[in-house]
Order: structure tokens, then C-alpha cells, then sequence
């Protein structure tokens, strides 16, 4: 067990230059009060879990204020706050917002002295205190954001400017033809300078500035220490392809879930990923007769708007892909970015069932100072598994959050130096484990 040191925290913990100190804390064996782990599961050589807290509901959202407590989005019971003791384990826990409707989103800006959560239709604000861990003074920022199929919305604070908040809505339907346009508000990220927000908010499908669109749902998405946006969306299910008249079912490999370089906010607009139209490539052996990788795009039925060549002319390619219907949620870096981790929520729609782990993406840094990943974009090998269930395709998924195995969701490393913070939205109890990688 490590000894009780100070620590920098992590860079999502500054603002206005200052360095917040957080205390160091050892890793668990276990911790009094908390359940065995729900389910059971596997972990990559090197690497240990502990569960940290349980007994929550569908666990969503990680993130840390300045002190180092853990502030939990439980979807639609609101905002719990999480201390900790000299033993590394939870000490208090009190629920910081109740109902609302809160269900995914949640971020700090770098001064940890704002909160912003987001229900389907609105995002809020609220002043934060990590001393007293209290809110006071309930803002309405955005409102009018569209209801659909995809009801979970994703804030990013831009580190670079903090007045700037990135605001994500999915699609409405698996098919959400409407999404084209950018008017519809859908399918598409946002970016709102809070500083100017109007007293009652603004409203999300006239206001604000095109970030990037059709993005089916960019429900994770994260800064790289040069604050470009990566972000990891979920595709489309039960796919057919159409050729030459011939339509043949490829819902089971295809389309793939991306990881998209999103670019910089602070420079990017109206960048366009190719939802509704454009999908991209997993298993190239479902395209017949066509040049198609891993990674490219396709359409469904080629015609005289759309062809693949098009697509792959007009669209921004994913940089990377994973199997489809693996359900990507939430992804974060590591301290140097020499890794991107990603929770798999997991697949409903192919049999055998794939995704319910925590991914490994190798990283690395250019000759020009930028980050990207190791593999090349057609690579169907660029993330390694480091937490999941033993036998991915024996899961269920009935509903969003119901299975026989653990549902992996928010993904952030511990300020206080135990390792990754993952949960699960697991209905039948929310959890959240610490993964220690090889070198702790």
C-alpha cells in the first residue's frame, strides 16, 4: 500500500494557472460496506480491479472536483458527490442534485467553481463548492434540445477557453433522415459561449455554432492535451446493403462504431462525419465487388446522390473503427496520452452478443505534436481489451441498461492516483470500479 502523499492533479483540476494539490491515495483491497462485484469478469495481465462504490443507480457520468471528491450522474436520480478517506475507499456520499431528469452529462469547468448536467431536453448550470461539495443558484443554459430514441446528452468544458461548452445530441431514430439538416438540432454537437447565454437560455436548434454534425451518437467525447476533441459514436443497427437490386442483410459486422477526430473547438465548425447517409466499414467481406476497408464509408443503397466513392470524398473518416454494435461510451486519455481508454456498453443487435469491456488504444505523439492513434485507420486491431465480461457473447441486453453482465459506461482517471474510474448502468445495481493498470 502506497504511502499518504501530495500529488498534482490532473489538468482537467486547473484553472487560471493554479495547480490544485490533491491528496495521493493507496488502492483498496477492498473496501468495508461494498458488495462483491455484481458480475464477474476478466482482466488483461498486469492489471488489478477493486469495486469502489455500489448500490448506485445506472452510473453514467465520472468526474472530480478540486478537493478530489468523486461527483457520480446517476441517470434520472440526479448528481451524487463521493469523498474519500486515508484508506482510498468512499468515506460520505450525498446526493448533490435530486431528479431533474439528469441522465448522462455532467462536467466542471477548470476552476471547479461551476457545474453543468443535462437532461434530455435541458442543460443547467449551478455555482459549486468543493469544500462544503454544495450547489447553489439553478441556471438554465441550453434548453429545447429534441426528444428521440437517443435521450442522453454529453457536455465537454474547452479547457482553452471555459466560456465555451460543447453540448452533443443524438439522433431521434435509427434512421433520422430529418438529421441532414443542421437546423433539426440533431445528431450533431454544439458549441455555447455560457458567458453570453440569455437570461432563460438559449434555445439549442437556433442558437449556438455547428461544432460537427452527422454524428449519429457522439455520446463520449474528450480533449487530447492539445485540446483537440476525440469522440467515439454509435452507429446504426439491422443494416441491409442494396447492389445491383440485390439487397443482402450485414447488420452483423457492419457498420462500425468510429472514433472521429473531432478537432479543435476553437477553430473547427461545421464539420460533417456523413449520418444519415454515409456509414463506415467493418467487415469489408460484406461489400462485394468494391474497394471497400476497414474504416471506409459506404451508403446503402449507391444511387445517383450518394455512392460510396462520394461518401468517401465528402464525409470525415472515423480515424479508427471498432466491431459494431460494441456501443461505445465514454472515452478519456491517460496522463501523457500515451492511451485512450473506451467503456463498451454492449450490443443488442447481433448474435453472439460483443462489447461489455474496457478498451486500451494505443496513442502516440507526431513529428508535428499532435496525438493519434498507433494503428492505421483500416486496422481491426487497434485496441486491446483490458476489463470485460468472460464471455462477451453470452450477454443479454434487454433495454438500455439491462443484462446478465456488467454494462461498462463512465471511464475517468482518479486525480488521486488509484487508477481508471469505469461504472456500469447496470439496472440491477450501479457501480463503480477502480482498473490499476501494470505500473501502480
Amino acid at each position: 500500500m502506497r504511502l499518504f502523499e501530495i500529488a498534482t492533479a490532473a489538468v482537467a483540476l486547473l484553472g487560471s494557472g493554479a495547480v490544485a494539490q490533491i491528496a495521493k491515495l493507496p488502492v483498496p483491497k477492498s473496501c468495508s460496506g461494498v458488495a462483491a462485484f455484481r458480475n464477474t469478469y476478466t482482466l488483461a495481465s498486469g492489471w488489478s480491479a477493486v469495486k469502489i462504490a455500489g448500490g448506485l443507480k445506472q452510473v453514467r457520468t465520472v468526474i472530480w472536483d478540486t478537493k478530489g471528491n468523486m461527483l457520480v450522474s446517476q441517470a434520472t436520480k440526479g448528481v451524487s458527490v463521493h469523498s474519500f478517506g486515508a484508506d482510498g475507499c468512499v468515506n460520505s456520499t450525498t446526493m448533490l442534485i435530486t431528479g431533474g431528469g439528469l441522465n448522462h452529462g455532467l462536467a466542471l469547468t477548470p476552476d471547479g467553481k461551476t457545474l453543468y448536467a443535462s437532461s434530455e431536453t435541458t442543460m443547467y448550470s449551478w455555482a459549486y463548492d468543493a469544500a462544503t461539495m454544495k450547489v447553489s443558484g439553478q441556471k438554465t443554459v441550453v434548453k429545447g434540445m429534441s426528444t428521440g430514441v437517443h435521450s442522453t446528452r454529453n457536455i465537454l468544458v474547452v479547457k482553452a477557453n471555459p466560456n465555451f461548452v460543447l453540448l452533443q445530441v443524438g439522433s431521434n431514430a435509427n434512421f433520422d433522415t430529418a438529421a441532414a439538416s443542421k437546423g433539426t438540432g440533431r445528431a450533431i454537437i454544439k458549441i455555447f459561449d455560457v458567458s453570453k447565454a440569455p437570461s432563460a437560455g438559449y434555445s439549442y436548434n437556433t442558437d449556438g455554432e455547428v461544432f460537427g454534425y452527422g454524428l449519429r451518437n457522439e455520446i463520449g467525447f474528450v480533449e487530447d492535451p492539445n485540446g483537440v476533441v476525440w469522440g467515439v459514436e454509435n452507429s446504426g443497427d439491422d443494416f441491409t446493403r442494396t447492389e445491383n437490386g440485390n439487397k443482402r442483410d450485414i447488420h452483423k459486422d457492419n457498420p462500425a462504431e468510429k472514433l472521429n477526430n473531432l478537432g479543435d473547438p476553437l477553430k473547427t465548425r461545421d464539420a460533417w462525419y456523413g449520418y444519415p447517409t454515409c456509414f463506415s466499414v467493418w467487415d469489408p467481406s460484406s461489400f462485394s465487388g468494391t474497394n471497400l476497408k476497414t474504416g471506409s464509408h459506404f451508403v446503402l443503397a449507391p444511387n445517383s446522390s450518394y455512392t460510396d466513392a462520394s461518401c468517401n470524398g465528402k464525409a470525415i473518416a472515423p480515424r479508427l473503427t471498432f466491431q459494431a454494435h460494441s456501443a461505445p461510451i465514454w472515452n478519456t486519455f491517460d496522463a501523457d496520452a500515451k492511451n485512450m481508454y473506451v467503456t463498451f456498453h454492449g450490443s443488442w443487435d447481433r448474435q453472439p452478443a460483443t462489447g461489455f469491456k474496457v478498451v486500451q488504444i494505443p496513442f502516440t505523439k507526431l513529428a508535428d505534436g499532435s496525438y493519434d492513434p498507433v494503428a492505421p485507420a483500416d486496422s481491426m486491431k487497434g485496441y486491446n481489451d483490458i476489463f470485460s465480461a468472460p464471455n462477451p457473447g453470452s450477454c443479454t441486453a434487454n433495454g438500455l441498461t439491462q443484462s446478465n453482465c456488467v454494462r461498462l459506461t463512465a471511464a475517468s482517471w482518479d486525480p488521486a492516483g488509484r487508477g481508471l474510474f469505469v461504472g456500469s448502468d447496470n439496472s440491477a445495481e450501479g457501480e463503480v470500479f477502480i482498473l490499476t493498470p501494470p505500473s501502480k
